[in-house]
């Protein structure tokens, strides 16, 4: 499978490559990358022949939107798909009133929340300007799951449905946006606005994955009728599936319990019967399913991005996920690649 391959984005006009670029990591989370690596990153995913880019005013209060932009400013704009979110607006303030964590020396801007349909418009105009580029392609409402917002998310869920649905709808009418939706963490989230709302794609952070099938029971499927495209994120569960089961590895930003371990050791088994490196295989299961035509991963450093770009490429023999089925380490109904 090679990373610069074009899959249709659903029922929408238009094409992502099936790797696409996250930019979580240079919005500065959890600790500095400089403005250098930043950009050699995203020239390298460009040189590699990635042409979707995925970001937020949420990501660096900012910088992830700055930087995005000045990368991508002198590239053609009808050779590349960009998507980015609202439901928060950036206000301005000084940088020493700022707590930016998980953020590390990010714009200095506050962030807050913000649903209403002219909150939305504003924000949605705030992202234009900081990319300095003149369209967003693709625009999720980010962030009105359990994990973000915790017992306010029914009611988070409703302001978001009545005002920044409502503002995406009308850009999308007028053909601003070619494709709306919905970036959270959680499938049971996406599949209430899908049941909902006449939504095109979904950006899904960790829950469908090699560890995580349950989003096979309604809601892929549903996306399949509906012809919603689902964008995975964080098919790596925030670490396990890149490090395999070492001391400290991470599991949905925390340590990973004793049963997602001895599950993972067992997958890393049958990787080691076929030569197939773990990382290998979480990348390339994730966009097998028709419904999804992309698969975002962000890194850190160039290395990190050419070694995930290989490992996106890496033969995987089909006896490889048959053995995984045949053991129970995979869904039986879980498509795999041909």
């Amino acid at each position: 499978m090679n990373p610069d391959t074009k899959n249709k984005f659903g029922r929408v006009d238009l094409e992502v490559t099936a790797f696409g670029f996250g930019t979580a990591p240079i919005g500065n989370i959890f600790r500095e990358i400089d403005e250098a690596t930043s950009d050699a990153m995203i020239q390298t995913a460009w040189d590699r022949g990635l042409r979707y880019f995925d970001t937020a005013p949420m990501y660096g209060h900012g910088l992830a939107e700055l930087r995005t932009g000045q990368s991508l400013r002198w590239k053609d704009r009808d050779d590349f798909v960009l998507s980015s979110k609202v439901g928060r607006r950036l206000v301005p303030a000084k940088r020493s009133s700022i707590d930016f964590a998980p953020w590390t020396n990010a714009a200095p801007f506050n962030l807050e929340f913000d649903y209403t349909y002219d909150g939305t418009m504003r924000a949605f105009e705030d992202s234009l300007q900081r990319m300095a580029l003149e369209r967003i392609d693709i625009c999720f409402i980010h962030d009105i799951d359990v994990f973000t917002r915790g017992d306010a998310q029914p009611e988070v869920f409703k302001q978001a449905m009545d005002g920044c649905w409502k503002a995406l709808e009308s850009l999308r009418d007028q053909g601003v946006v070619k494709a709306i939706g919905v970036g959270v963490n959680e499938w049971e989230v996406c599949h209430e606005a899908l049941k909902q709302r006449d939504v095109d794609c979904f950006l899904l952070a960790g829950r469908y994955t090699l560890l995580e099938q349950d989003s096979l029971n309604a809601f892929l499927p549903l996306c399949e009728e509906r012809g919603a495209a689902v964008v995975v994120g964080g098919g790596f569960n925030s670490g396990i599936l890149a490090t395999g089961a070492v001391e400290g590895a991470k599991y949905n930003y925390a340590p990973a319990p004793d049963d997602i371990m001895a599950k993972v050791r067992k997958i890393e088994a049958v990787c080691a019967e076929y030569n197939v490196p773990l990382p290998a295989a979480a990348l390339q299961f994730v966009v097998a399913h028709p419904a999804v035509p992309s698969f975002l991963a962000g890194t850190r450093t160039v290395e990190q991005l050419t070694k995930n770009l290989d490992w996106f490429s890496h033969p995987i023999p089909a006896e490889f996920w048959a053995d995984l089925k045949a053991k129970g380490l995979l869904r039986d109904d879980a498509p795999t690649p041909e």
